[in-house]
């Protein structure tokens, strides 16, 4: 069990933000990464619809016998984290908890602002999160459907970016808040852009860390983590539905590391 490795999901290369803290957290854990950018976003389809795509990749996954799963898509946390807990036997882990958790600990004023993309916000489950945490919390969100397909263009550091922010997040412009969740795994790659729109006073909050952490925790608990010494000999894997030259390229900038990813079509392996 300890050699299997580690799946991640997402609806494109936002979960590379998870992954980046899997590698970095968890050195000799193996990584099997989906991104199913072919189908990217999520966020503005119908509920079943994000479901069937999850459990598409998510089975696809599987195939490899991981040991665990990281669900890094915000709105598939959202839809189906509960019914995939319930039906394997290994550790899953969502993002939505985790970053609630983190915002808790470092507001200091309880006005947390959240954005993400339109299923995420819909679903309310980051208010849902925080509220049950903390109920005197002061929860504002914000659908910010621009952003995803800005991140999955590759043009990270475009200075079109900047205004693409700023317009997103103008409706929180006369909000009252002091950290802000980024509900959607793309967001941190674009978090310099955020961070220039809504000051240095607010705290971004990134549920990437969070989740590794826990990932981490529960591995330990159980008596799951990889081991082998100093040696670190790692076998990751990465698929991708869409473009592979642009998921390596992305990859390969926000990892560190030399990767070729497979082109996988869901719909003939499913």
């Amino acid at each position: 069990m300890k050699k299997k490795g580690i799946g991640i999901v997402d609806s494109g290369v936002g979960g590379l933000t998870v992954a980046k803290e899997v590698l970095r957290q968890l050195p000799r854990e193996d990584i099997i990464y989906f991104g199913d950018t072919a189908r990217c976003p999520y966020g503005p389809r119908p509920y079943d619809e994000v479901r069937d795509f999850s459990m598409q990749m998510i089975s696809y996954v599987l195939t490899y016998d991981i040991k665990a799963l990281m669900i890094a898509c915000n709105t598939a946390t959202a839809v189906i984290l509960p019914e995939i807990s319930s039906k394997l036997d290994i550790p899953v882990i969502g993002v939505i908890e985790p970053g609630a958790r983190s915002a808790i600990r470092k507001t200091k004023t309880g006005k947390i602002a959240v954005i993400g993309t339109e299923g995420t916000i819909r679903s309310g489950a980051y208010a849902k999160a925080l509220k049950k945490l903390s109920p005197s919390t002061t929860v504002v969100s914000l659908a910010c459907p621009t952003l995803v397909p800005f991140v999955e263009s590759g043009n990270l550091n475009d200075p079109t970016g900047y205004d693409i922010v700023k317009n997103a997040l103008l409706p929180l412009a006369g909000e009252d808040f002091d950290t802000l969740i980024l509900g959607c795994t793309h967001y941190p790659l674009i978090s310099h852009f955020i961070q220039d729109v809504v000051g240095p006073r607010v705290k971004l909050i990134s549920s990437a860390e969070e989740a590794a952490s826990e990932l981490s925790a529960v591995l330990s608990h159980r008596g799951m983590l990889a081991n082998g010494g100093d040696l670190v000999n790692n076998h990751h894997r990465f698929f991708t539905s869409g473009d592979r030259e642009l998921f390596n390229s992305i990859a390969r900038k926000w990892l560190g590391i030399p990767l070729e990813s497979q082109l996988v079509d869901l719909n003939r392996v499913n």
